[in-house]
């Protein structure tokens, strides 16, 4: 009789949460929550669900935990610590930035949050039960100035060349390619993206309509971002327009020509897959933070 084999370890444990801010009499402050289960002070949080992207997880979280709305601003870095069962947790978090109203006052306390409220950095301190908070928010200290957005992303899986007898600007996306569109959008939501350019190819334009209808924004073709016509000098003055304009942009594009648009930007990324997208985190034009994500549907 064979042996039988040892249960597998239990997988690791994916969260996400935010620093959420708002301008207050005395500065900025920032929304903590108490958690009866463990009696803490802490910033909201709580776990990745199934085929979520962790910027969505946030997102869910702070509006589950609080009633408040947000975008994501610049990363912070990450809360690395063992849980039950000796497994590795990972929580991510984000300065959140409130979107709508930021009034906690009628939230229904739970089981889970049975106390909220807006601190000064200062309170906050004093009341953060953990020191891997206190440490978040030092970090959110020396980045606590509003950011802008620009998230830079290849266009998802297209038919392949060779099977497409048509104009390659009119060569769309595949079924899997449509499936990471579709998973674009929760994760460009995330950000608040506001504006939608891309290329005028099809491929391109067919990644990021799922967001903007979603959104009911419009969509901007741009030729000059697309690989048969790219202007070197108007992607410098559509670039320079976004980094000027406030609110979170996306700008679709391929892979040939992401390079000439990153060097642009003062940035250095290796090639991207596709759907695959880097955030650019801005102030007035310089950068602060960049990130990388794939979405949920592009990942192996």
């Amino acid at each position: 009789m064979a042996n039988t084999p040892p249960d597998a370890p239990a997988p690791d444990v994916v969260a996400a949460g935010a620093v959420v801010t708002r301008k207050g009499l005395e500065g900025r402050e920032v929304l903590l929550v108490h958690r009866p289960k463990y009696d803490d002070w802490s910033f909201p949080k709580g776990k990745q669900d199934p085929g979520e992207h962790v910027a969505a997880t946030a997102v869910r979280e702070v509006l589950e935990e609080t009633g408040v709305e947000i975008r994501l601003g610049v990363p912070l870095r990450p809360q690395l610590y063992t849980v039950s069962g000796g497994r590795a947790k990972t929580v991510h978090y984000w300065v959140g930035h409130v979107v709508g109203d930021d009034d906690v006052s009628s939230y229904v306390i739970n089981d889970e949050v049975d106390d909220l409220g807006w601190f000064s950095a200062a309170s906050a301190a004093e009341r953060l039960t953990y020191l891997d908070d206190i440490d978040l928010l030092e970090q959110f200290r020396q980045r606590r100035r509003t950011t802008s957005t620009l998230i830079v992303v290849r266009h998802a899986k297209a038919h392949k060349r060779g099977t497409w007898d048509g104009p390659d600007p009119k060569r769309p996306l595949s079924e899997v390619g449509e499936q990471q569109a579709q998973a674009l959008v929760p994760l460009l939501r995330s950000y608040g993206v506001s504006r939608v350019l891309t290329s005028s190819s099809t491929r391109c334009v067919q990644t990021v309509r799922p967001y903007a209808e979603d959104q009911v924004l419009p969509v901007v073709e741009i030729d000059e971002l697309s690989e048969e016509l790219f202007d070197k000098q108007a992607a410098d003055l559509f670039l320079s327009e976004l980094l000027s304009t406030p609110g979170p942009s996306v700008l679709c594009s391929h892979r040939p020509v992401l390079p000439e648009l990153f060097a642009l930007l003062g940035i250095d990324e290796e090639p991207l897959s596709p759907a695959e997208l880097v955030v650019y985190h801005h102030r007035k034009g310089k950068l602060v933070a960049t990130e990388r994500h794939l979405p949920p549907a592009g990942r192996p």
